[in-house]
C-alpha cells in the first residue's frame, strides 16, 4: 500500500467532506480556489488510499419513536488475542452493535448498541449476544439524552 501523508489541500478537502458529503468537484473546487479536475484527482486518491472509507446518510434517531442506544461495556472471561479477535468477529456480525471498541480499564471492549425498546434489548442480551463465548461481566449505560454527536474528525 502506497503511503501518503495528506497535505493541507487534502485536509481541507476531508473536512469539508465530512460536513457535507454531497459537496461536487465544483462546489469543493470554488471554496479551496482551485479548479475541478485536481479536486477530482484528490478526492479519488483519498478514497484509494482509504482515507475516505465510505459516505453515508447520517439518520437522526430522535426521529424515530422506538429507538433506544445503550453502551455496553464487556469483560471476557479468557483474554488470548485468539479469544479478543473471535469476540470482535462475532460481534460485527450483530445488526444491534453499531460499534464495538477493544479498550483499556476494568473492561475489554465497549460497544453502542441499538434496540427498539427495554424488551428488544432484553431479548439481543439473552438470545443474541449471551450466546457469545467467553462473555464475563456486562454493564450496560442507557442513553437519556444526547449533548453531542459529531461524526467529523478535526484533520
Amino acid at each position: 500500500m502506497e503511503l501518503y501523508t495528506p497535505d493541507q489541500t487534502d485536509r481541507d478537502i476531508l473536512t469539508l467532506l465530512q460536513k457535507d458529503a454531497r459537496l461536487t468537484y465544483k462546489e469543493l473546487a470554488a471554496m479551496l480556489h482551485l479548479s475541478k479536475s485536481p479536486i477530482q484527482e484528490r478526492v479519488k486518491r483519498l478514497e484509494r488510499l482509504g482515507f475516505i472509507s465510505s459516505v453515508v446518510a447520517l439518520i437522526d434517531p430522535n426521529k424515530f419513536e422506538n429507538c433506544m442506544i445503550s453502551y455496553l461495556q464487556v469483560q471476557l472471561t479468557n483474554h488470548s488475542v485468539n479469544t479478543f479477535k473471535l469476540f470482535q468477529q462475532e460481534v460485527s456480525k450483530l445488526d444491534e452493535v453499531l460499534e464495538c471498541y477493544h479498550t483499556t480499564g476494568g473492561f475489554d471492549f465497549m460497544l453502542k448498541v441499538v434496540a427498539r425498546n427495554m424488551i428488544a434489548y432484553n431479548d439481543f442480551l439473552t438470545n443474541k449476544f449471551g450466546r457469545l463465548d467467553n462473555i464475563g461481566t456486562l454493564n450496560s449505560s442507557l442513553v437519556i439524552t444526547q449533548a453531542k454527536r459529531e461524526t467529523a474528525l478535526p484533520v
